[in-house]
């Protein structure tokens, strides 16, 4: 079978790969100059810093198949993602902790007493059923957390109220009552040592497997292939028939300085009248390295226009409601699959994305053969 994978990105890369393995004949396009999508890294020229391009991605799973497949194409080294948030005229460690409470309260607590001070004076009891972000928050740390480390940043994140945004949002964010200050729970956490632009470069370095970049989409392109796997935007692919899905995106802000800039890899700014949610510094996503420079970007939040790069899919009421009309047109065409972040418009971890590419490849086998058993 020769399969068309548009985009190479971690779903393409995977599925390319396997079904590579498996004797297909693959062509990956991909629009950009580079392999790995949102993921891409580069190495800075004036520093020597290894640079995530469109933003920091930091690798954390609990899935230990997915750890072991992308331990196969890169060096993955132990990271440790420490988020700091400057709230007036004091930093302050993030997700909200043992520390951050004390810090904030002028307190010093011991866990137990910490949990009964915010259920008792901050958390709002009277919520039982939080509905939205704001409720979410009001209801677990309470009006002055919130104010201080959520508030503004959701709304420059977002562009929207809290009270507009589900309180699903908030629960990925963790309120803890000891003093670990890691940013994710998961076992398995770390950083491929050479960037995630090497690793997808060596997943794709198949025999089978033909790259073009610079190379955007037409529809002869799919009238050659068997069949076509699709990780573009999934509204694009009907040339937005329906209309466009809400995305936000990310403008960078970026620049360079001599020594360590702020100390730190992610440093939060959520008070509204700074216009950036964060500044990220890229050496210290590589701790074992050593740069006498810095590369810094601050990150500004705003609407995805049409020539904008996707990032984070809105998926309030309007967006899901069309996205259900985007998903009965794409169910109903059997030559192409939609995969990944963009084409099943979903926010996805990086461990998720690849497990949903793998969990794929048996139901392609099944359809279409594996030729290594012929």
């Amino acid at each position: 079978m020769n399969f068309l994978i548009v985009g190479a990105g971690l779903s393409g890369a995977v599925l390319g790969r396997e079904l590579a393995q498996a004797g297909h004949k693959i062509t990956v396009i991909d629009s950009r100059s580079h392999v790995a999508g949102n993921c891409h890294t580069e190495r800075c020229p004036e520093t020597g810093v290894l640079v995530h391009v469109y933003g920091p991605h930091i690798f954390h799973t609990d899935d230990v198949q997915v750890w072991d497949y992308v331990n196969a194409f890169a060096q993955f080294l132990p990271y440790r993602n420490r988020v700091k948030s400057t709230v007036g005229s004091a930093v302050y460690s993030l997700p909200v902790n043992l520390h951050t409470i004390n810090q904030f309260f002028g307190k010093t607590m011991r866990p137990d007493a910490a949990r009964a001070f915010i259920e008792e004076t901050q958390a709002d009891t009277s919520i039982t059923d939080p509905q939205s972000f704001e409720e979410q928050a009001l209801r677990f740390v309470g009006r002055d957390l919130y104010d201080a480390f959520f508030r503004g940043y959701t709304e420059k994140q977002w562009g929207c109220s809290p009270t507009q945004l589900p309180a699903s949002i908030l629960k990925r964010l963790p309120l803890r009552f000891n003093y670990d200050d890691n940013y994710f729970n998961h076992q398995f956490q770390g950083m491929p040592e050479q960037g995630y632009t090497a690793m997808v470069e060596a997943m794709l370095d198949h025999p089978n497997i033909d790259v073009h970049l610079d190379t955007a989409f037409t529809p002869e392109m799919e009238a050659r292939a068997d069949h076509m796997i699709w990780s573009g935007p999934l509204d694009s692919y009907f040339n937005y028939r329906l209309g466009r899905l809400g995305y936000r995106t990310l403008d960078f802000e970026r620049f360079t300085a001599e020594g360590d800039y702020q100390g730190c890899a992610v440093m939060n700014y959520g008070a509204r009248d700074v216009p950036y949610t964060r500044i990220t510094e890229h050496k210290h996503f590589a701790p074992w390295e050593t740069h006498a420079g810095t590369v810094c970007y601050r990150e500004f939040a705003r609407a995805c226009g049409p020539d904008d790069i996707p990032y984070y899919p809105i998926r309030l009421v309007e967006e899901k409601a069309l996205l259900g009309e985007y998903e009965a047109l794409a169910q109903a065409n059997d030559g192409v699959s939609f995969v990944g972040r963009l084409g099943t418009y979903r926010y996805l971890d990086m461990d998720v994305t690849i497990r949903e590419a793998l969990d794929m490849v048996p139901q392609f086998l099944e359809r279409f053969g594996d030729q290594t058993t012929v």
